[in-house]
């Protein structure tokens, strides 16, 4: 293929992809351990102590040094502690327990709330039960307490029952009751609910439809931060004819929140935004440093249009090594693109051999390469 051949246009296939994304029913999001879906941060405090000294070796006496403090130069004393604010909330001595790793001592105070009905503490007793904290292991027992917590209505339990139902492995499978608890959980405010139920709905209704009853489920999950939810928003709002122009506007923003949050396929498509102006002015630079970003992070994808990048010299210089090791490393996971299969049969045996060597030491040092694209992505972010 000669260097002045077209460039294949980048957005092949990433609409299709998101679509196919959105109909995989088996592909859900799920939270991790249950002291983090309570947002809360144990807070530990310690004090280091040591022995006294003996007389007469001249620390008896000595004053401790705690260095000068920059209120001490200015010659002022320390402002007053802020008055503490008062809480007349109620306090959930049984998580904060757990928080503090007392395990044993949560469950059992848990589990005379669970038996009492109390479906927050029938969801930690199922977590506890599910993680094996404080009690022998038991998925049996977990489910169950799931299950309870979700006739109780708590929102953690009726997202992670409503997997239950829909994996059909622990309990049996009841799609209807699994859409029931996902909506509640979701119209409850639970992120990764709100993130599910938009997906539910999408594939049950594919197409336009579908996709504008999901996409406010989608865009509260996006604006809590969920990177997934981001990337969702900002395909359809490109991709949604019937969006109004405001919406449209802020696509590349919600791409560009799921890239800087580490999702490789956002970083992928924000390359590929940026080299085609889609979304907002082309910045070939910036999109080539994008897709080398992903490519470095193991998207298959990102490393064959990296490879097309280096042949046809868009952002950065062209370079034959690079390009066909890019594309080595594509074809060898399975992605074969056939107009740089025919550059790579174009060049020397002695730049083959180049890049199968650079190919190779990439593979080895993958993981070496992951680390280094998480610097690269800081410094686009200018940190």
């Amino acid at each position: 293929m000669s260097r002045s051949t077209h460039f294949v246009s980048l957005l092949s296939g990433a609409a299709a992809l998101f679509l196919c994304c959105l109909g995989a029913s088996g592909v859900r999001a799920e939270d991790g351990q249950a002291a983090s879906s309570r947002n809360a941060t144990p807070v530990k405090s310690s004090r280091v102590t040591g022995g006294d000294p003996g007389p007469g070796n001249g620390l008896d006496t000595a004053e401790p040094a705690y260095g000068v403090k920059l209120y001490d130069r200015m010659g002022a004393d320390l402002p007053p502690l802020p008055a503490e604010k008062p809480y007349s909330g109620v306090v959930d001595e049984a998580y904060g327990a757990y928080q503090r790793g007392l395990y044993a001592t949560a469950f059992n105070m848990a589990l005379k709330r669970a038996e009492k009905g109390d479906g927050v503490a029938q969801t930690l007793v199922a977590a506890m039960f599910s993680q094996g904290h404080g009690v022998r292991r038991s998925m049996k027992d977990a489910t169950f307490w799931y299950g309870e917590a979700a006739k109780s209505g708590d929102p953690i339990a009726m997202f992670k029952y409503s997997l239950m139902l829909l994996a059909g492995d622990l309990v049996k499978a009841d799609r209807k009751q699994a859409e029931d608890y996902m909506r509640r959980a979701a119209e409850s405010g639970n992120t990764l609910a709100e993130f599910n139920w938009a997906q539910m709905l999408a594939e049950d209704t594919p197409g336009d439809e579908g996709l504008a009853a999901a996409l406010p489920f989608y865009e509260k999950a996006a604006d809590k931060g969920l990177a997934d939810a981001q990337y969702a928003v900002a395909q359809i709002y490109v991709g949604l004819e019937s969006l109004p122009p405001e919406k449209k506007a802020k696509a590349r923003d919600y791409l560009m929140r799921a890239a800087f949050a580490g999702h490789d396929t956002a970083q992928h498509d924000m390359g590929v935004w940026l080299i085609e102006g889609i979304g907002g002015e082309k910045d070939f630079d910036a999109g080539f440093q994008w897709m080398k970003i992903a490519a470095m992070r193991g998207n298959v994808a990102a490393q064959s249009k990296l490879g097309l990048l280096y042949v046809n010299a868009i952002g950065t210089r062209p370079d034959d090594v690079e390009a066909a090791k890019w594309y080595l490393l594509a074809r060898r996971a399975g992605l074969n693109d056939p107009d740089l299969e025919d550059f790579y049969l174009g060049i020397s045996e002695e730049t083959q051999k180049k890049a199968v060597e650079a190919a190779a030491k990439f593979y080895v040092n993958r993981g070496r390469a992951a680390g280094d694209a998480k610097l690269e992505l800081r410094k686009l972010a200018g940190l």
